[in-house]
C-alpha cells in the first residue's frame, strides 16, 4: 500500500464458506423443528463450522491489520460495515419481536372475538385470550404448566449483562489511556460474565423443558420464548468468543490508545446484544 491509496484484501474464501456454513446452520434448524433429531446434527455442523470460520478469517484481518496494510479509509471501511451489520442485527431481531407483539395485540384477541376480524372467534368460541398463553385455543396442543419466574435467573441474568456492558466500557476507557492492566483486567471480568450468563441460561433452559413444561411444541408462548431468547442466547456466545478474541490480543499487545477500532467493534456488538436482552427481559418475562 502507497500512501494515501485505498487497500485492497486479497482474494478471500471466508465470506463465502461463512454464508454456506450459516445456510447450512438455519437449515438444520428448521429440520430440527420440524423433523426432530437429524436436524440438530445438521444444525450443530453448521454452528461448528460458523465458528471455525470465524476463527480463521479473524486471524487473516489481524494479521494484515499487524502489517500495517490499513490506512483511514479502510477504517472508516470497517466502522461502516460494523454499523451495518449492526443495523441487518436490529431488523433481525425486530421481525422476531413484532411476531411476538403481532401475536399478543392482534391474533389472540381476534380469535377471543374483538375487533373486525372477531368473526375468527367461531373457530375456538370457547377460547378466552390472555398472554403468556398456558392454554392454547386447539386442545391438540397442550401448553406449558407454568412460566419462569422473571424475578430470579432471568433477573441475575440482566444484572449480570448490565454490569457486564459497565465492566467493558471500563475497559475501553483504560485503553484509550493506555493502561493495559486496567483493559485487560475489566475485559476478564467481561468475559467471565458473558460465560455465567450462557451457563445460566442453560440451567433455565433445562427447568423450563423439564420442570414446567415450556418446550418448543407448548404452543404460541413456547415457540417464541424459545426464538426470541435462544437467538439472543447465540449472540451472547459469538459476543464472548469476540470479546475472548481481544482479550488475548489485548494482552499480546495489539491495541494503543489510538488504534483499536477492533476493540471499540467488539463493545458495539456486546452492547447491542446487552439492548436486546433489556427488551427480551420486558416483553418476554415481565410484561
Amino acid at each position: 500500500m502507497s500512501g494515501g491509496s485505498y487497500y485492497v484484501p486479497a482474494t478471500s474464501r471466508w465470506p463465502i464458506l461463512a454464508s454456506l456454513a450459516l445456510g447450512l446452520m438455519m437449515v438444520g434448524t428448521g429440520t430440527w423443528l420440524v423433523h426432530g433429531s437429524i436436524g440438530s446434527l445438521i444444525m450443530l455442523a453448521g454452528l461448528v463450522a460458523i465458528l471455525a470460520i470465524m476463527a480463521l478469517w479473524f486471524r487473516d484481518v489481524i494479521r494484515e491489520s499487524m502489517d500495517g496494510l490499513y490506512d483511514s479509509q479502510m477504517d472508516r471501511s470497517f466502522r461502516w460495515g460494523m454499523a451495518w451489520f449492526i443495523f441487518s442485527e436490529v431488523m433481525f431481531f425486530a421481525a422476531f419481536f413484532g411476531a411476538l407483539f403481532y401475536v399478543r395485540t392482534f391474533a389472540l384477541p381476534w380469535l377471543d372475538g374483538e375487533g373486525a376480524k372477531g368473526v375468527t372467534a367461531l373457530l375456538w368460541p370457547d377460547f378466552t385470550a390472555s398472554w403468556p398463553l398456558l392454554n392454547p385455543p386447539d386442545p391438540s396442543i397442550q401448553g406449558p404448566e407454568h412460566i419462569l419466574d422473571p424475578w430470579k435467573l432471568p433477573l441475575i441474568n440482566t444484572l449480570l449483562l448490565v454490569t457486564s456492558s459497565i465492566t467493558l466500557t471500563f475497559s475501553h476507557e483504560a485503553l484509550k489511556k493506555g493502561d493495559r492492566y486496567g483493559a485487560h483486567t475489566w475485559l476478564v471480568v467481561t468475559v467471565l460474565f458473558g460465560a455465567v450468563f450462557i451457563c445460566i441460561q442453560g440451567i433455565e433452559y433445562y427447568e423450563a423443558w423439564v420442570h414446567l413444561g415450556l418446550t418448543l411444541q407448548a404452543g404460541i408462548y413456547g415457540s417464541t420464548f424459545f426464538m426470541l431468547t435462544g437467538f439472543h442466547g447465540l449472540h451472547v456466545i459469538i459476543g464472548t468468543i469476540i470479546l475472548f478474541t481481544l482479550l488475548q490480543r489485548v494482552k499480546k499487545g495489539h491495541f494503543d490508545a489510538h488504534n483499536h477500532f477492533a476493540f471499540e467493534a467488539g463493545a458495539w456488538y456486546w452492547h447491542f446484544v446487552d439492548v436486546v436482552w433489556i427488551g427480551l427481559f420486558l416483553f418476554v418475562y415481565v410484561f
